[in-house]
C-alpha cells in the first residue's frame, strides 16, 4: 500500500511540474533596457538650492499649482519626513524590484515584440492606494509608500484585504495589471458570465507575464483564502447555476464577486471566509480551460468574444 501510495505522490509531482513548465517560456535572450529612477530620494533630500535641478529632472512631477514654497514646506514636513525615512528603510536598493520588473517586461516583449519599456520613477503619494502604479506608455509611476509591508504601523487601520496587498512582492502584480489594462479593450458587455470571462482574460494575461509569482499573490489573496476558492470551486459554480446569475445584468453582481472587497457575497453564514472577488478567479479558471481546448494564441485569445470562450472553455469545477 506504502509503494502504491509514493508511487501515486511521484506521479503527481511529475505531472505538477510538467503542467508548470508548460506556462513558463524562455526569455533569456529578449533585451529590455530601462531605467529606475529615485524621485523619492531627490525630492526628499532636495533643499532650497537645489529643488531646481530636481524640477528640471522630472518637470512632469511639478505641476504649476506646485510651486517652490508648497514643495520645500512639504520637504521638511515632519510626517513627510517620517514617511520617507519609513520607505527608505525598507527600500535602500531596489535590486528586487529591477530584476521582478526586468523579468516582466521581457515577457511582455516576448508576447508583443512591439513593446518597450517605460522609464520608471519611484516616489511617494502619502500611501494613495488607488493611484499607487501609473502606467502611461513611456512612463511608470511606482508610489514605494504603499508597499512597505502587510504589518506596517502606517497601514494599521486598513483592512485585512488591503494590508495583503501593501507588500513587494505585489509591485510587479500592480504594474503587470497597468499594462494589462492598457493591452485589454474595455468591455461594456453587462451580462454577468460576460465580466467574469473579461476578467478572467486579464487574469490569464497576467499569469502569462508573471508565470514565477503565486497565485495567491497575483490575486491578492492569502494562502488561506486562495484555498477556500480551490475547495469551493464546484460549490461557487453550482451556485451561479442555481441562482441564474451568469446571464443575469445585474450591476450589483459585479459589487458581489468581481469588485475589490473583502470577501465575496454570497449571503450566506460563511461570506466572510471567502476571497473577494472570486467571480475574477472563476473567470482565470473558464478562460483556463478554454486556452486548454484549443488552439489559441494569447493574442487571439484577447480578441475572442466573451460567449465564444465560455461556450468551447469546456470548463468543468474541480470536485
Amino acid at each position: 500500500m506504502r509503494f502504491y501510495f509514493a508511487l501515486f505522490m511521484v506521479l503527481m509531482l511529475f505531472f505538477s511540474c510538467s503542467d508548470k513548465n508548460k506556462s513558463q517560456i524562455d526569455v533569456s535572450n529578449i533585451k529590455v533596457d530601462f531605467s529606475i529612477e529615485r524621485f523619492d530620494e531627490d525630492f526628499y533630500n532636495a533643499n532650497k538650492e537645489s529643488l531646481s535641478n530636481v524640477k528640471q529632472k522630472y518637470p512632469y512631477l511639478f505641476p504649476y499649482s506646485l510651486t517652490d514654497s508648497i514643495a520645500l514646506s512639504k520637504i521638511n514636513d515632519a510626517q513627510e519626513r517620517e514617511l520617507y525615512k519609513e520607505t527608505r528603510q525598507v527600500y535602500e536598493n531596489l535590486t528586487k524590484l529591477n530584476k521582478d520588473l526586468t523579468s516582466l517586461f521581457k515577457h511582455v516583449k516576448y508576447y508583443y515584440p512591439s513593446f518597450e519599456s517605460p522609464k520608471v520613477i519611484t516616489m511617494l503619494s502619502n500611501i494613495d492606494y488607488d493611484n499607487r502604479v501609473i502606467y502611461a506608455d513611456s512612463l511608470l509611476l511606482i508610489s514605494l509608500d504603499a508597499y512597505l509591508g502587510k504589518t506596517h504601523r502606517f497601514y494599521a487601520d486598513f483592512p485585512n484585504y488591503i494590508k495583503e496587498t501593501n507588500t513587494e512582492n505585489h509591485i510587479v502584480v500592480d504594474v503587470a495589471n497597468a499594462i494589462i489594462d492598457s493591452q485589454m479593450p474595455t468591455s461594456m458587455q453587462r451580462r454577468f458570465v460576460d465580466k467574469i470571462v473579461y476578467e478572467g482574460k486579464k487574469a490569464y494575461l497576467l499569469n502569462s507575464y508573471l508565470p514565477y509569482v503565486s497565485e495567491a499573490i497575483k490575486m491578492g489573496y492569502s494562502l488561506e483564502k486562495l484555498n477556500w476558492a480551490k475547495m469551493h470551486e464546484e460549490q461557487i459554480w453550482m451556485y451561479f447555476i442555481e441562482k441564474n446569475l451568469l446571464f443575469d445584468t445585474n450591476s450589483k453582481l459585479s459589487q458581489r464577486f468581481i469588485d475589490n472587497a473583502p470577501f465575496s457575497k454570497f449571503y450566506t453564514a460563511e461570506d466572510k471566509a471567502t476571497p473577494g472577488r472570486i467571480g475574477v478567479w472563476l473567470g482565470w479558471q473558464i478562460v483556463t480551460s478554454y486556452m486548454q481546448h484549443n488552439d489559441v494564441s494569447l493574442q487571439e485569445l484577447l480578441k475572442k468574444d466573451s460567449e465564444e470562450i465560455f461556450n468551447k472553455s469546456k470548463y468543468k469545477p474541480k470536485k
